[in-house]
């Protein structure tokens, strides 16, 4: 009896000494884009900016607090245009911004809850700079697992457009924009008489 307590006491012990188990799961990617810092910052906290890499549309306000919605689908309802409602945490100009973030609407469980981007620059050279996204705050099983597989492949992309628009030119979301109208529309055909326009 002694004996089996003692091993339960010392897994216990090893368990509460292991960092690893204490490890808060995150995703952190980098890039290093062809740009100075003072243009990276302006990208990350401009509607300009992001209209320029990361959606077709956004709201954004850059102080602790502000609004930064960005809005992959602006023709969907309020709430399902993507990053609705996000806000600014903290700004350390041209070197640090943080935000909260929200799962994608198909993830409804996980998108009521928030968790947090960190963005951080810093000179890779005279002309570059140096990205650094960290992504923390995930819940685990479900559809925190759903929303963190889909953050993984997502985040990896928006850094791959913002170095992308630093070395051919924005992106053009016409086609982007007319595939989502068209969207819309035969969504408002399929629905039934009574609940179009709605």
């Amino acid at each position: 009896m002694l004996a089996s307590r003692l091993v339960v006491a010392i897994a216990l012990a090893a368990s509460l000494c292991n960092p690893a188990s204490a490890a808060e799961r995150a995703i952190d990617k980098e890039v290093v884009v062809a740009a100075s810092v003072d243009d990276v910052w302006t990208a990350w906290t401009t509607r300009a900016g992001i209209v320029s890499f990361f959606a077709p549309d956004a709201i954004v306000e850059a102080r602790p607090g502000g609004a930064f919605h960005i809005h992959f689908d602006p023709y969907a309802a309020a709430g399902a245009k993507g990053a609705d409602d996000m806000r600014f945490l903290a700004l350390q100009p041209k070197r640090m911004l943080s935000f909260d973030w929200n799962a994608p609407p198909h993830l409804p469980e996980a998108r009521s809850q928030r968790t947090v981007v960190i963005v951080r620059l810093e000179p890779a050279s005279e002309a570059s700079t140096r990205v650094r996204l960290h992504h923390t705050g995930w819940g685990d099983g479900g559809q925190w697992d759903q929303a963190y597989a889909y953050f993984e492949r997502a985040w990896g992309s928006v850094l791959a457009n913002l170095r992308k628009r630093f070395e051919t030119g924005p992106i053009d979301w016409t086609e982007w924009r007319e595939q989502l109208k068209k969207m819309h529309a035969e969504a408002e055909k399929s629905r039934p008489e009574g609940a179009k326009g709605k």
